[in-house]
């Protein structure tokens, strides 16, 4: 009887203990819920958008005359600077065209000025003929000087006079060679210049498209130079919501090739139209800084702010759960669960403004290793 009685109270003690155990270990933990309070502050929702890195400004450099390039200056993604030389086209025999140029100007001008000392000399036998002519005419009608005399005078002043025309036109035929050989050189001189390409802008070489000695037309392309203080993400969004963004309004850019430094910007552009297949709206969001280094059409993900809301009711939205297709929270009321329908006004990325919780509120934050929380479901604090 006693042996019965001390293995009964052996199998309580164990049970209790086990119990004692059960209740510390596993059913305390299992109801032990962190908690959170709501708080006050300011939210802000967004649009976000997929993009591509790209340029309002970006420069395609041609040569400016056909030919063969000489040499190039810069590489794919160097920088230059605005004046910096980039290509330099042979010119063949253009120099010794200019040279050519240059000595008929001498010519020209050597024939213009010995043609006007020419009608300077021609001007002073004028003066000296004619005074013979007029004194030869008197003498001729008081009968001193034979006819054959006088008419060799009048001769030689209209002869005279005939050679100072034809000098004025000389004169004018060797200015018009003097300007045609000036326009020559003229001509000559802005082939050579350009025969040099310089950088329009500060910029970043993005693309070459020629090599050395390779033969280009003038429209050919040889770089293409983005100017980067125009550097824009050309994002897509859907038409229903693109009312919702303004230009001005601030956004954060993250890059692919840069996930952990978001970049801040702003949206410069709306496009006007809409895309009639995929029914989206291109927006243009710039830079507030430029991005180093970057990538021509790198893909990125864009963030608008398009609603700010002040000193509003806040709970992080894991908090957030959904019971019998309502989006609520659970509530830590005297030791017990409550689910408390929410009232959203707005949501950001991790958190939402709500309009029927107050700062002293105890909510219960789910956890998936613990007891799934119920309604009236006692909690431990």
């Amino acid at each position: 009887m006693i042996k019965s009685l001390l293995k009964y109270l052996i199998g309580l003690g164990i049970i209790v203990i086990l119990g004692g155990l059960f209740y510390q270990k596993v059913y305390i933990p299992k109801t032990t819920y962190k908690e959170i309070h709501p708080t006050q502050g300011d939210l802000q929702e967004h649009v976000r958008a997929i993009g591509n890195l790209s340029a309002l400004k970006i420069y395609t450099i041609t040569a400016q005359t056909g030919g063969k390039i000489l040499k190039l200056f810069t590489e794919s993604g160097e920088w230059v600077k605005k004046g910096d030389l980039l290509v330099q086209m042979d010119g063949v025999d253009l120099t010794t065209q200019l040279k050519i140029a240059q000595d008929a100007l001498k010519k020209a001008e050597f024939d213009a000025k010995a043609t006007v000392h020419e009608l300077t000399n021609q001007k002073a036998q004028e003066r000296l003929l004619y005074k013979t002519y007029t004194r030869y005419k008197r003498l001729k009608e008081q009968g001193f000087v034979s006819l054959s005399e006088y008419d060799k005078a009048k001769a030689n002043y209209e002869s005279i006079h005939a050679s100072l025309v034809a000098t004025k036109e000389h004169i004018k035929s060797s200015k018009a060679a003097v300007a045609m050989a000036q326009k020559s050189i003229d001509a000559l001189q802005e082939k050579i210049a350009r025969l040099n390409v310089y950088a329009p802008v500060d910029g970043y070489v993005i693309e070459r498209d020629a090599q050395e000695a390779q033969s280009v037309l003038p429209s050919q392309p040889i770089f293409k130079i983005v100017d980067p203080q125009t550097l824009w993400i050309v994002a897509k969004i859907d038409e229903r919501i693109s009312s919702s963004v303004a230009i001005g309004e601030e956004a954060t850019i993250t890059l692919r090739s840069q996930p952990q430094h978001p970049y801040s910007g702003k949206v410069v552009r709306l496009d006007a139209m809409s895309d009639p297949v995929t029914l989206e709206r291109e927006v243009d969001i710039g830079f507030d800084t430029i991005p180093n280094p970057f990538y021509i059409n790198e893909q990125a993900e864009v963030k608008i702010v398009v609603k700010r809301y002040s000193n509003v009711i806040k709970i992080p939205a894991k908090v957030v759960v959904q019971e019998r297709g309502v989006l609520g929270v659970w509530l830590h009321q005297g030791n017990h669960a409550h689910f408390q329908a929410i009232q959203k006004i707005a949501q950001s990325d991790h958190e939402i403004a709500v309009e029927n919780l107050s700062l002293e509120d105890r909510i219960l934050i789910p956890d998936p290793d613990k007891k799934p929380l119920k309604d009236g479901m006692r909690v431990q604090p």
